[in-house]
């Protein structure tokens, strides 16, 4: 009896991991309300056969469910009145620097909660943000001003080649005599290195 139940537990285990699988990885934050649900759902469903005994129901409902959230997800792709209903649209919480009240009422969300998510971003300041959003699955984006975006190394490289050339020239010249050590992958052929180490 013991050996059985061990047996069952491990195959509805195998079987939550494979049915996981084919709906996609994601973390709980990056899930839309639909699919969060459907998770939940797939773990009560697969835990019931160690009470019931039913292990093929089990699998079979669980299977039902992530079909069903595979032709939901199909259906956002073809037509975007689905996904707006199922998934939701990105909501702008921040513009030009000012709050929109409006939006975080919607949401439920707090000054105090969203100044977490920022200062969690490394973002001190509400006035740097050119906008700011609060996307479907929970998280935030936002697009920062142009005074408060760091510099780029592109950016860093054109102002070195603005008023220095000859270094900029420098270090492309050194950069070109320095060994890839990518060479070997792409080419196929290995390169020469002391035995000991090959």
């Amino acid at each position: 009896m013991e050996l059985s139940f061990i047996w069952k537990s491990f195959l509805l285990i195998l079987g939550g991991i494979l049915l996981l699988r084919i709906a996609g990885r994601k973390s709980i934050s990056q899930m839309t309300l639909a699919q969060t649900i459907v998770m939940i759902s797939i773990g009560t469903i697969i835990v019931q056969p160690i009470v019931q005994k039913s292990i093929v129901k089990a699998l079979a409902g669980a299977g039902i469910f992530v079909a069903t959230i595979l032709i939901i997800e199909y259906m956002e792709l073809k037509f975007n009145i689905v996904e707006k209903f199922i998934t939701g649209k990105s909501k702008v919480v921040i513009e030009n620097g000012s709050l929109n009240i409006k939006n975080l009422k919607k949401l439920r969300l707090t000054v105090d909660q969203l100044e977490m998510r920022f200062r969690n971003q490394g973002i001190t300041t509400i006035v740097d943000i050119k906008t700011a959003t609060i996307e479907p699955n929970g998280l935030l984006g936002y697009e920062l001003k142009e005074d408060a975006k760091p510099l780029t190394v592109g950016e860093f490289k054109k102002l070195l080649d603005a008023y220095f050339p000859s270094l900029q020239n420098e270090e492309q010249n050194q950069s070109t005599q320095k060994e890839n050590i990518f060479d070997e992958i792409s080419s196929n052929k290995p390169q020469d290195h002391p035995k000991y180490l090959q």
